[in-house]
């Protein structure tokens, strides 16, 4: 089933991953990535950070309809990969409100909510306590 492009050209998304935020903007064209001004093959080193960014459009079979501008801040590229696909997804239901579906039963709706422990006082860590000495 093809996907309908919505009239409007511009689809915005946001998608967040521990300290990450993503925003996220589809447009009409060819699958190109564009991350902070950078292809995502320059601001992405690693294929296994890049990988997984086609994966909404793979499962909602819309893989080169669209063209991606984001804007990436905070946290580590791995949780800035996770916000971004998070916002695509999110982008993709405002361009066809069908494709949710799909997007949920491949668990792409979903907000990671795991953060970081803070640091206890007495600790070195969140649960790491000093070494202990019997003498």
């Amino acid at each position: 089933m093809a996907a309908v492009i919505a009239k409007s050209s511009n689809l915005w998304g946001t998608g967040r991953r521990k300290s990450a935020i993503a925003s996220v903007r589809i447009v009409s064209g060819t699958g190109k990535f564009t991350i902070n001004g950078l292809p995502a093959s320059d601001y992405f080193r690693t294929e296994t950070q890049r990988a997984p960014l086609s994966t909404p459009f793979k499962v909602t079979e819309t893989d080169g309809k669209y063209d991606v501008i984001a804007r990436v801040r905070g946290g580590g590229k791995e949780a800035q990969s996770g916000a971004l696909i998070l916002g695509i997804s999110r982008a993709l239901i405002r361009a066809n409100e069908d494709l949710a579906v799909k997007l949920k039963d491949a668990n792409l709706l979903t907000r990671d909510s795991r953060m970081k422990e803070r640091k206890k006082y007495g600790l070195h860590g969140a649960r790491r306590g000093p070494q202990f000495s019997k003498r």
